[in-house]
């Protein structure tokens, strides 16, 4: 039996999930069908008319690009511009474009780490670490039924903290209730109060599966009233969020750094401000544009900062605390492709999958 490009998409979504991308952005579904039978994945940073030529050569009908190629919203879709033209020879050919990208890069496995792990950085966390990302949820279960109810809130989802599942906290109380006339109890007798030992259970769990977790409770609990609370916590998530931090394994002096990031990172030139006289250990990064995480990477003490996009003025902001390197946006990101297809060769391995040739990057040096 063959896959539908519902069951790649539904495995993307896990490992990176909407609710994580920003305001701004388009992670999703661009054009195609979800119910259409998969015939190949082709992983790509950027759709171009020439990447969907390339999936058409291929055979492959789902591209799933970092970037989307619609950002902002098309009032019409004539092909006066290459985003409408790619998307006009992707709908006639049948092909499904998917974009995993601001989700993509916050998530603890996703863009960032790639980067950590071309640099060999030692034990990488988030440098930006996401609020309000997270959910406290309180229930009351009777005793003899705490287990059965917690395994189906752990299996939606609730009780991960870091590195660390199937966390949670309990105490003793007791449960009192009147069962209406109308009721069904599972405990008690219609219309006579009962008390009843019974257990307060916390669990923390990702805001987006609210839902998913609550209903989990619902179907597991023996009553046919859950008595429970949900509350939003201010608590960061330290598996979500911008840029990553991390510690290479011996220090370099800052020329021997640069050195080592443009062998690393396959890259022409870095551009970077200027050198502090110091070694290089602690490395803050962030694919794509990152200057927003300056101030988070002085505060963490890093002695670089490998980002892109930086502008002219930006760079004095660096005031010989660390040093910044623009190692552009297309150089910083371009292994998110390879990221895809690892990712989805290991959970999908007997798919048609392709990972683009076609470099897409509208920047050129001499």
């Amino acid at each position: 039996m063959g896959y539908r490009i519902q069951d790649i998409l539904s495995f993307l979504d896990q490992l990176a999930p909407p609710a994580y991308q920003e305001s701004y952005d388009n992670a999703t579904l661009i054009c195609g069908d979800r119910n259409w039978d998969l015939k190949g994945v082709l992983c790509t940073l950027d759709c171009t008319e020439a990447v969907v030529d390339e999936a058409i050569q291929q055979g492959a009908n789902l591209i799933v690009a970092h970037h989307p190629i619609v950002f902002k919203g098309l009032k019409s879709i004539t092909g006066k511009t290459y985003v409408e033209r790619t998307i006009i020879k992707a709908i006639q050919a049948n092909v499904a474009i998917f974009a995993i990208h601001t989700n993509l890069d916050h998530v603890a496995g996703g863009v960032n780490r790639r980067i950590s792990d071309r640099l060999g950085l030692l034990q990488p966390r988030i440098l930006q670490p996401k609020k309000q990302l997270l959910n406290n949820l309180v229930f009351f279960v009777p005793t003899a039924n705490k287990n059965q109810v917690l395994e189906a809130v752990f299996q939606a989802g609730a009780g991960q903290i870091g590195e660390y599942s199937d966390c949670a906290f309990s105490s003793e109380g007791m449960g009192q209730f009147t069962p209406s006339e109308n009721a069904n109890p599972n405990l008690g007798q219609r219309g006579q109060a009962h008390e009843e030992p019974e257990l307060r259970v916390e669990v923390i769990l990702p805001a987006h599966l609210s839902s998913k977790v609550l209903a989990a409770l619902k179907a597991a609990h023996p009553y046919e009233e859950v008595a429970y609370y949900l509350s939003n916590l201010e608590n960061e998530n330290q598996e979500v969020g911008a840029g990553m931090i991390g510690i290479l394994p011996e220090s370099y002096s800052e020329e021997e750094f640069l050195d080592y990031l443009k062998q690393r990172m396959n890259l022409t030139l870095v551009k970077h401000s200027p050198l502090t006289g110091k070694r290089v250990q602690k490395v803050a990064l962030c694919g794509g544009a990152g200057i927003f995480l300056l101030g988070d990477a002085k505060r963490a003490g890093a002695d670089v900062f490998v980002t892109s996009d930086i502008k002219y003025h930006e760079y004095f902001d660096a005031e010989g605390a660390l040093v910044l390197c623009d190692i552009g946006h297309y150089e910083s990101e371009i292994f998110t492709k390879d990221l895809l297809a690892d990712v989805l060769s290991q959970n999908f391995p007997n798919i048609a999958l392709y990972l683009s040739k076609v470099v897409t990057n509208p920047t050129s040096y001499r």
